[in-house]
This record gives structure tokens, sequence and C-alpha cells, in this order.
């Protein structure tokens, strides 16, 4: 199987700045709580914890996301977008990602992730098809709103931050269905 592009290769290069974890790191497997149970691979669909620092002094808000390059689509696959967190928030608690929305910064919103459902989708790659990737991102943008609603796909809210991102932080698991 050929490695997919990363979701970000083929836009403008963005400074970069710390992304940290208690629950992920990059390289190393997803923990059975980001893996999805939605989709039947045994998981709890809890996004995990993240934080970040070093972001550029300029930054109105932020925008989290998670992609699976590698999902046998054409397209890869959002498992999460939050959009519009304020400038002042730097860190999401495990679980920010119930599909309620309960537990998201105020003026923060979810847009559904590939498979039609608000907050985290775990990942539950195809048995046998190898290690998948997932880039958790935090995108420091320049307005404080991406300007959209909850009805809008992935697509066009990637189209949105289109030349408003400042800077990008990623930390980037993987997991495997053997």
């Amino acid at each position: 199987m050929a490695t997919a592009q990363l979701p970000y290769d083929s836009l403008p290069e963005v400074p970069s700045f710390e992304l940290t974890s208690s629950d992920v790191a990059d390289g190393q497997m997803l923990p059975m709580a980001q893996v999805s149970g939605i989709f039947g691979a045994g998981g709890e669909d809890v996004s995990p914890q993240l934080a970040w620092s070093g972001f550029p002094a300029e930054t109105k808000s932020f925008v989290v996301t998670c992609f699976d390059p590698d999902a046998p689509t054409g397209s890869g696959f959002w498992h999460w977008n939050v959009v519009d967190i304020p400038a002042s928030v730097t860190e999401l608690a495990a679980n920010a990602g119930s599909q309620d929305g309960a537990n998201l910064p105020t003026g923060a919103f979810h847009i559904n992730n590939d498979a039609g459902l608000p907050g985290y989708l775990g990942s539950a790659p195809p048995a046998g098809h190898g290690p998948h990737r997932y880039v958790f991102a935090v995108h420091a943008m320049d307005c404080d709103s991406l300007g959209i609603d909850a009805s809008v796909g992935n697509a066009i809210a990637g189209f949105n931050m289109f030349g408003k991102v400042l800077a990008r932080a990623t930390i980037t698991p993987v997991y495997e269905q053997t």
C-alpha cells in the first residue's frame, strides 16, 4: 500500500508551535479510548486530551481537527473538526469531542465528521488494511470565526481556513486492526 499524502502537504507552509497530549503521541498506537466503538472496533470514541503553546501572538481563534489520510476512500477520512475555539483556550480535555458538544469551550462547535456525526469518531481502519495515521492538528487562526455553521462539510471548513492559518501543530499517532 502506498503512503497517502498528509493533509497539509499541498497547502502553503506555515510555522509550527507546541502540541502535547497525555493520551496520544507521534508514531505510537492509539489507546483503545481513542478507537471507535460506534464503528465496532472495540473502542470508546473518546477524543484525546490536547494542549498547545507557542502559537503566534496575533492568533484570534483555533480549529482542531483529526484526519486519517490512509482511509481507503480516495479522499481520506475526517474524524473530528472543532471550529471557533477562542484564542484564550489552550487545552481541550479528554472527551471534549463528545457528540453533544457539552465539553467544548463557549463559542466552539463541531462540524460533522465523515460518518455524518458530530464530535470525535475514533479510529476503525479495515482489518488487514495496515497501519493508519491519525493527524491531530491545532490550527492557529487569524480570525475570530470561520463564519460557518455546523451544517457545512469538512471540505468547506478547510476551504474557509485557507489563507487564514497563522501556524499549525500536529501529533500523528497510528492504529491498525489485524
